[in-house]
């Protein structure tokens, strides 16, 4: 059995902004600081992908199957040489803190990415993995340099792929609807990717958190969780102006809002579900990817039913095209 609720976003509306104009503001304020800080110097904390590092590469020597290990556990070990190694010893020796590791086939390779290191630095660093996980094959071990040219390219990539995404949501927003509802689109679609990327800000700040090219997908991702939530509600708008063309404008959003509440309600609910069982049994690989989507759907939620209808809400006159 359908259920319509009974919603008045026009009457809270200034809740709605209120809400979303100081999550906006906090994200922002997040962001300035980053840009600010001496060790970050940029809007978030970029990952290796981004900013270039050494990658080392190391194949455990296993009879059969290897033991599991944990990526904790080699964080751990390789943080220790700030302490313990005379090459890291220096003010100016690379923050180890920013390791990126990764097992692969079947924690037989152990990749380990690290900002720049010296040979020296390069050849402590594996000694010291292979105190507690060796032996390993050493003619298939490697040490690679990740040029700073090819982060920057990445990083050029993944704006370019974001520009492009929202002129295309913009594109058919405005094809589809009037350009006011493209418009409020585009505002609800930026509204979202502000606070997640707010959030990564302040998690990056406090907790040493990098966003690497994942983060550029999950942002993509969002972007169209977003749109399709909105569009819905819109399509829903514009059903009720023709059907119940006698009420109002702000009432026939509410009843637009209230009769896609159940819907968006469970889109997301359903979304977030497999989101969560990949935050808790998917490996640190895929945590911080599965927890900007996490942010993205909620918000993006947030936008599709709150605060992109409220907005709408107060033009005057219904605006709406077949």
């Amino acid at each position: 059995m359908k259920t319509n609720f009974s919603v008045q976003l026009y009457k809270n509306r200034k809740i709605v902004w209120i809400v979303s104009f100081s999550l906006c503001l906090i994200s922002i304020i997040g962001m300035l600081i980053c840009l600010k800080s001496n060790s970050i110097k940029a809007p978030l904390n970029l990952g290796l992908d981004y900013t270039g590092g050494t990658q080392i590469t190391l194949e455990r020597r296993c009879l059969e199957d290897c033991s599991p290990i944990n990526t904790i556990d080699i964080s751990n070990n390789i943080n220790a040489l700030n302490s313990q190694d005379k090459n890291f010893s220096s003010n100016t020796s690379p923050n180890l803190t920013r390791s990126q590791i990764q097992l692969l086939d079947n924690s037989k390779l152990i990749s380990i990415r690290l900002p720049f290191l010296s040979a020296a630095q390069s050849e402590s660093v594996v000694a010291e993995v292979n105190k507690s996980f060796g032996p390993f094959n050493n003619e298939n071990n490697s040490v690679e340099i990740i040029g700073p040219s090819l982060g920057k390219q990445l990083l050029k990539s993944s704006l370019i792929s974001l520009f492009f995404a929202f002129l295309g949501i913009a594109l058919y927003i405005n094809f589809r609807y009037d350009r006011r509802y493209s418009f409020l689109a585009l505002f609800a679609l930026f509204h979202d990717i502000l606070i997640v990327c707010g959030v990564f800000a302040w998690l990056g700040y406090f907790f040493n958190v990098e966003v690497d090219s994942l983060f550029a997908v999950s942002l993509l991702t969002i972007a169209g969780y977003s749109v399709n939530n909105t569009v819905v509600v819109f399509d829903r708008i514009r059903e009720k102006s023709i059907l119940e063309n006698q009420l109002s404008f702000k009432y026939q959003i509410d009843k637009a809002v209230g009769a896609t509440l159940t819907r968006t309600l469970y889109t997301s609910l359903t979304t977030l579900i497999p989101l969560i069982c990949i935050l808790i049994w998917g490996g640190s690989t895929l945590y911080w990817f599965a927890f900007a989507l996490v942010i993205g759907v909620i918000v993006g939620s947030w936008s599709s039913i709150a605060l992109a209808p409220s907005l709408l809400a107060i033009t005057s006159r219904n605006i709406l095209t077949d």
